[in-house]
């Protein structure tokens, strides 16, 4: 009894380890990023985001991502609801080929899309009827499709697993069909998953580089995303607009995180 009462004076040096550890770690990371944010002075930074350069590259990162999010969503909410719910054949194959993209680095899935849309059949019967992928706008929508997709999956996936089932069977006992018990239950009760899967796929899709870079290319104005302006002006020399893209991305990625905390419980 007396170690479930006091453990915290038992192991005290414990917690200070890890809590020193924590605080070690997280100290040099907020240093390392913080970095970025007083190299240039405000002056520099509003110029370079007043740059024709950075306000192309800003709008194509947010219209391309934009439809990436959309569409990652709308197949990600069915995909993650059928391995949540159904039992099929090959849905442990089907969750496995899901998690690689995660695993190895986007260059690799650059490539794998590069050779689907420039080599094999499915690239030439596109391009025959207008529809060019490889280093194109439209290459940067499916580069980051892909990217995000599997992350947006696994966190619905969670999302619908920490729904009770018995309130999708108490719908269907009223004599609702799965569609309208999903539309009309499980989907109001995830809401605050989807809105946190959402907003950390829209900062996945407008921070993808590797695989953007190898299907759509890094051309000057033209697919020149965020992450491609940040890259094409370190070559160049110019710091400036490098950091300031580190900057936006820096500030997107942390306003994804502060809202997935803040709705990923729950407390829409």
């Amino acid at each position: 009894m007396q170690f479930l009462k006091y453990p915290g004076m038992k192991y005290s040096w414990f917690k200070k380890f890890t809590v020193g550890i924590a605080l070690f770690f997280t100290f040099l990371l907020f240093l390392s990023i913080g970095t970025l944010l007083f190299v240039l002075s405000p002056s520099e930074i509003f110029s370079a985001l007043l740059s024709e350069e950075m306000l192309y590259s800003m709008k194509l990162s947010v219209l391309t991502s934009s439809i990436s999010t959309f569409s990652v969503m709308c197949c990600s909410i069915p995909t993650a609801y059928a391995l949540s719910r159904f039992s099929f054949p090959g849905k442990s194959i089907i969750k496995t080929v899901l998690g690689l993209p995660m695993a190895f680095p986007e260059l690799v899935m650059g490539l794998a899309l590069l050779l689907l849309f420039g080599q094999s059949f499915l690239g030439p019967v596109l391009e025959a009827v207008g529809i060019k992928v490889t280093f194109s706008k439209l290459g940067i929508i499916i580069a980051q499709f892909f990217v995000a997709f599997p992350y947006a999956v696994r966190i619905i996936y969670s999302t619908f697993e920490d729904i009770n089932p018995r309130y999708e069977l108490v719908s269907r006992s009223f004599g609702y069909g799965e569609f309208e018990t999903f539309r009309h239950v499980t989907l109001p009760m995830a809401k605050s998953g989807l809105f946190a899967s959402g907003v950390i796929t829209f900062a996945r899709c407008i921070g993808a580089f590797g695989a953007v870079l190898v299907l759509a290319g890094g051309s000057y104005m033209y697919t020149e995303v965020l992450p491609v302006t940040l890259y094409l002006n370190i070559s160049y020399g110019n710091l400036e607009m490098a950091i300031t893209s580190g900057i936006l991305l820096m500030g997107i990625a942390f306003l994804a995180i502060l809202s997935f905390e803040r709705f990923e419980g729950g407390r829409l």
